[in-house]
């Protein structure tokens, strides 16, 4: 049996006539650029989320540059950033010309340590980018209130947490701006790239829209420096046509959770942790902690046909981009920690309990075969 990391084509042919309808209806309006479609989707984001403004965008990359140049994030500003996520969370922060300031990340939920974040605040420190690393929020209530006592912006990175609640809200909408990716792969993907940016600010939503368009708030005049940010309208309608799903497909992606941690619990694998009085895990990704072997584990699952990946094998702190930072092995234990150990299983709505029972079965084998 062949199982991958995750199946885009199950998905379309299950859905086929609707997204062929909606693809096709955007061909036929030939309103390709910011079109009715992408008003509609933006609208109905911001329901699902219980936000007031939404903004389609180009990706989610540029969600996070859009929404710390919106907040006035720029040189001289330091933003504190998780050691361990992928890197358009700092990279963002560089572009606008701040200084990402690492902190480490917890061992158990992999998200932002508001401990050390805390250690890491200077007077030069402007926002803090909580991520809500593989669809688990972070821990919002902290953040939020080490961003009151420094007065610090905060900027959701919700790209794997699309649907993720904490505390009964959903993430984006806690702090001042939020930011999804709408990579294919996502739990909400269009056919290619895209983003948004979520706020219940007033304020900021005049500057979100010139940042995206060119720097213009009216047609052919500029007055800031913009980008070519703005989500497709052909995307945007694959997108409405998976979000009526979104909230059955996350439960999906729970329910095949469960049977990966049942089963595991008895073995060596570290699944991830959860606690549902405080926060719903969307499992964008699910990863296990594996003490040793870990490499030999995943040339055997290789072996038997089963996908797995390696989300994060260098921490941001270590990469050769921010050598200049100064920053050394052992300043992060705890994400470091991680780069050897963590290995995500294919996760995807469609996952059948066959389909999840084989990938166990090869996980036991190997623990049998080595421990």
């Amino acid at each position: 049996m062949n199982i991958p990391m995750v199946d885009l084509k199950v998905q379309y042919r299950n859905y086929k006539k609707d997204f062929d309808s909606a693809v096709i209806g955007v061909m036929e309006s030939s309103f390709f650029i910011m079109g009715p479609e992408v008003s509609e989707f933006e609208n109905e984001v911001a329901a699902s989320l219980g936000a007031k403004h939404a903004f389609g965008l180009a990706s989610g990359t540029d969600a996070l540059l859009i929404a710390l140049l919106a907040l006035g994030v720029g040189p001289g500003d330091e933003v504190l950033v998780p050691a361990f996520t992928f890197i358009a969370t700092s990279e963002a922060v560089s572009r606008v010309g701040a200084k990402p300031v690492f902190v480490d990340v917890c061992s158990d939920t992999f998200n932002i340590d508001v401990s050390d974040a805390a250690r890491k605040v200077s007077a030069k420190t402007k926002a803090i980018i909580p991520v809500h690393l593989y669809g688990q929020s972070a821990d919002m209530d902290g953040i939020m209130a080490l961003a009151k006592q420094h007065k610090l912006y905060v900027v959701e990175d919700c790209a794997q947490a699309q649907g993720a609640l904490w505390k009964g809200r959903k993430v984006g909408t806690l702090g001042d701006i939020g930011c999804f990716s709408f990579f294919p792969s996502k739990n909400l993907g269009a056919y290619g790239d895209g983003g948004m940016v979520v706020t219940n600010e007033d304020s900021l939503t005049d500057r979100i829209r010139a940042l995206r368009n060119h720097g213009s708030f009216e047609r052919y005049y500029h007055v800031i420096h913009g980008f070519n940010s703005r989500l497709d309208s052909m995307q945007a309608a694959v997108l409405r046509v998976k979000l009526k799903h979104l909230d059955e497909w996350n439960e999906m992606r729970r329910a095949a959770a469960v049977r990966y941690t049942q089963a595991l619990k008895s073995t060596s694998y570290i699944p991830p942790v959860e606690d549902p009085s405080v926060s719903i895990h969307v499992y964008h990704q699910y990863t296990i902690k594996v003490p040793a072997k870990r490499n030999e584990l995943q040339a055997f699952l290789a072996s038997k046909g089963v996908a797995s990946m390696i989300y994060y094998p260098l921490s941001l702190h270590k990469q050769e981009v921010y050598k200049d930072l100064g920053y050394k092995s052992g300043d992060f234990p705890v994400s470091e920690s991680l780069e050897p150990q963590v290995l995500s299983l294919p996760m995807f709505p469609e996952l059948t309990k066959e389909q999840t029972d084989y990938v166990i079965d090869a996980l036991l084998d190997f623990q049998k075969q080595n421990f």
